[in-house]
């Protein structure tokens, strides 16, 4: 019956001439629930699914009722013969091209992840026991579900006990593919993640899904699908993904659709409050395999929320490390205690040690909570093992250190200090040695970053270098805009005068009606500028990402997805016939003030007005058209850059960086040549409706050589991503003392110093909690300038 559903959406499908993207596109299904639906693949048959379909396929009654008929069918010969356990690994083998980007995917997951646990210090000098226990029944699905039994058959009895080293197996056991991992904030939920990926990808056969881990806190379910989270993120952390598939789709999205990812979603409670309810709905509305993390309070509400907790998902929480634990791995890390002599030295943990094992006073129960993560007992050893002259006995005392919360504080306050106290330099493989900071300058710059990420209605976690400046109110962006714009229209102005001048080709004008015409044409490009960044910001437009594109120019790479240039084109010409256009009317303002204060001719006040709006008409048409048909090219010719260009975000600055150099290059001349072949075009056009009309050569030239010099370089400075963050993030962040002058520098030295880790293309701070000590921090310390460092932002 199922096969007999999907000929007949089939059939449906291509007597209305649409593919299968399009259909998605018109019903809002998904292209996996589509593709299994006419394959017969599928076993979730939903009456709402289906009258989407045909509202996208516009059938008629006689075929709806057609469809529900075969439907009703299906579902009853699902009852008699219930599906049996759902496959961890794929139906089909991937064909070549996905299996090649599968594997491709996959080693470049377990080196990100390996370079990780290195940076985490993870097996230094042992990893941290962390063992789990299964979760409470109410908060995972019933045994038989999970097992994906039929009905009558009785469950097995699931081992759900383990540690680190079992993780793989522990998962395996689980026939749906399904896992929620539960711990308290900093219990090693995050490290059993990448112990998961690397164990899974390390296996002797090669995983039928790649474990791929998302950071899902900032996810909101009401705007974005899973799959759509899942398509984005790939995108993001490795672009060789985003090129086309002869269907239509990116490599992302079809490895998606096609099962061959893992989903590792981690940070289910840092999603925000109001929102977990329906991202679990969300995610029980799917059944692909997948592992989820969370704290346990939060999920537990999620669940009470729902009525129901993960479909088809096995549970299990991180149990607490204990004194023997921590007796095992703490003086392990003390490498300065002495070693000589039969017994050897007395170690820096000792006191601490055996305070804890006695436990008769509140100190030491006080300290053996906060030590019952790994996250402080990390923390603990940065301070104490690896600073010299720090006695980690006053850990014990209670007047300095009353609760358990405070206890905690003091780990986090002094995490930052202690990895940014001064050393001796050491040379790095690049020959630089790292750069000793003052540890106050720089806790009050990861203060600013932390709290950028904390403001608005969701927190976020990745901290993207072209983002930066988007944390800026609104009025600071729209003025920068202007600056910058009237900065490099002006320049371009003088330059392309004095170039005139000395070569003979104009005549000369004088320095003061230069100067004056330069400072006319950067002020009124200027505020046309941000006039315009300040619209699109009213339409949430503002944002610009890094460029992942280079000209593709071989018809073999257009053959995928044949209308994606004509809407690229489209899209990008809305906006630059916008820009470009405002950019004419300041020119043009200029123009005729100029003419005005220099001009021996005597004009009437209505001769004025006419000139004015002539000229105001003229200009705007003629480089609004220029710069919409320019840009709108250059989008229609864009495809993915190739794999070499790996997504760390370093790389992915230094990428986008050439990238907005060749587009300079490029849009300079065309720009140049456009205004001088469009210019003789509307001229025409109006010849005669607006009396007499002159656009000599030399005029033109010149109004070309101005408009693409300074327009190009307006538009890559501020309104591409590395644009914004050369001009914000190194130059106006830093001269309000928020950010260093070597951002980039200190970005990555966070990195290598621990404080920060990276997630493909965007750095996070190290775990959530260290985030919201500095950026609480940060508050504290500037109240008076909090509102002017991200005011209403967003």
């Amino acid at each position: 019956m199922t096969d007999e559903l999907g000929v007949l959406l089939r059939q449906l499908r291509k007597r209305a001439r649409l593919t299968q993207e399009q259909l998605a596109e018109r019903s809002t299904v998904s292209v996996r629930t589509i593709r299994r639906l006419e394959t017969g693949r599928s076993t979730d048959h939903r009456l709402r699914t289906l009258h989407l379909l045909a509202d996208a396929l516009e059938v008629g009654t006689e075929e709806r009722r057609q469809l529900t008929d075969t439907l009703d069918r299906a579902q009853q010969v699902a009852v008699v013969e219930p599906p049996g356990p759902a496959p961890i690994t794929p139906t089909e083998p991937p064909a070549g091209g996905l299996a090649d980007a599968a594997a491709s995917l996959a080693r470049e997951v377990r080196r990100r992840w390996q370079r990780e646990e290195g940076h985490r210090r993870v097996h230094d000098p042992f990893p941290l026991p962390v063992r789990w226990q299964p979760v409470p029944a109410e908060l995972m699905d019933r045994p038989e579900n999970i097992q994906r039994l039929q009905p009558g058959a009785t469950p097995q009895g699931l081992d759900l006990s383990g540690d680190l080293r079992s993780v793989v197996e522990t998962y395996r056991s689980i026939a749906s593919g399904r896992l929620v991992i539960l711990g308290r904030a900093g219990s090693g939920k995050s490290v059993l993640a990448i112990k998961f990926a690397l164990g899974l990808l390390a296996a002797p056969a090669a995983p039928a899904r790649v474990p791929v881990i998302f950071s899902i806190g900032s996810w909101d379910p009401t705007t974005t699908t899973l799959r759509d989270l899942l398509v984005d993120r790939l995108l993001r952390d490795h672009p060789h993904l985003a090129r086309r598939v002869p269907s239509g789709s990116t490599l992302a999205a079809a490895l998606v659709d096609a099962d061959l990812i893992l989903p590792v979603l981690d940070g289910f409670d840092e999603i925000a409050e109001a929102l977990r309810a329906v991202a679990l709905e969300t995610l029980n509305a799917f059944s692909l395999p997948l592992v989820l993390t969370s704290r346990r309070d939060e999920y537990a509400r999620a669940v009470r929320a729902v009525h129901a907790p993960l479909v088809w998902a096995a549970g299990i929480e991180l149990t607490d490390l204990t004194v023997e634990d921590l007796a095992a791995y703490l003086p392990r890390t003390d490498r300065l205690a002495a070693h000589g002599g039969a017994g050897g030295g007395a170690g820096l943990w000792d006191a601490v040690l055996e305070q804890l094992r006695v436990c008769d006073a509140s100190a030491s129960t006080q300290l053996a909570e906060v030590l019952r993560t790994p996250l402080m007992v990390i923390l603990a050893r940065t301070m104490y093992s690896e600073a010299p002259g720090k006695d980690p006995a006053e850990l014990l005392d209670t007047a300095r250190f009353p609760t358990a919360s405070r206890l905690e504080e003091h780990l986090l306050a002094g995490f930052v200090p202690t990895v940014y106290r001064r050393r001796a330099p050491e040379r790095l493989d690049a020959g630089r040695g790292q750069r000793n900071r003052d540890p106050d300058q720089t806790q009050r710059w990861l203060g600013y970053l932390a709290h950028t990420l904390t403001q608005g209605t969701h927190h976020q976690q990745d901290l993207a270098w072209w983002r930066l400046g988007q944390n800026l109110r609104v009025s600071t962006r729209v003025l920068h805009t202007a600056l910058v714009s009237a900065l490099c229209m002006a320049m371009a102005t003088w330059l392309v005068q004095l170039l005139t001048t000395a070569s003979g080709y104009g005549e000369p004008a004088g320095l003061g009606p230069s100067l004056l015409y330069g400072v006319l044409v950067g002020v009124f490009s200027g505020a046309a500028f941000g006039l315009t960044y300040f619209v699109l910001a009213v339409f949430g437009r503002t944002t610009a990402v890094p460029s992942r594109v280079r000209l593709r120019l071989s018809a073999a790479d257009r053959r995928a997805g044949r209308n994606e240039p004509l809407r690229a084109f489209f899209t990008r010409f809305r906006f630059m016939l916008l820009g470009g256009s405002a950019l004419g009317i300041g020119y043009s303002w200029a123009v005729t003030l100029m003419s005005v204060l220099y001009s021996q001719l005597p004009l009437s006040h209505t001769e004025l007005m006419k000139i004015v709006l002539i000229n105001t008409l003229l200009y705007g048409l003629i480089i609004g058209l220029t710069a919409g048909l320019i840009f709108g090219i250059l989008a229609a010719f864009e495809a993915p850059m190739d794999i070499t260009a790996a997504a760390t975000p370093i790389r992915l600055l230094s990428v986008n960086r050439t990238t907005v150099r060749r587009q300079l290059l490029v849009l300079v001349p065309a720009l140049g040549l456009g205004y001088v072949l469009c210019g003789y075009a509307v001229v025409h056009l109006f010849q005669g409706l607006l009396g007499t009309l002159l656009w000599p050569m030399q005029g033109a030239v010149l109004v070309g050589a101005v408009g693409g010099l300074g327009g190009a370089t307006s538009y890559v400075l501020a309104f591409t991503a590395w644009g914004q963050w050369l001009t914000l993030s190194r130059i106006w962040l830093p001269m309000t003392r928020r950010l260093p002058w070597d951002t980039a520098a200190f970005l990555e030295d966070a990195y290598q110093r621990g404080v920060l880790r990276q997630a493909g293309a965007v750095y996070q701070f190290r775990h959530i909690r260290l985030q919201r000590h500095l950026a609480q921090s940060y508050r504290h310390r500037h109240t008076d300038r909090t509102s002017d460092d991200t005011g209403q932002t967003r």
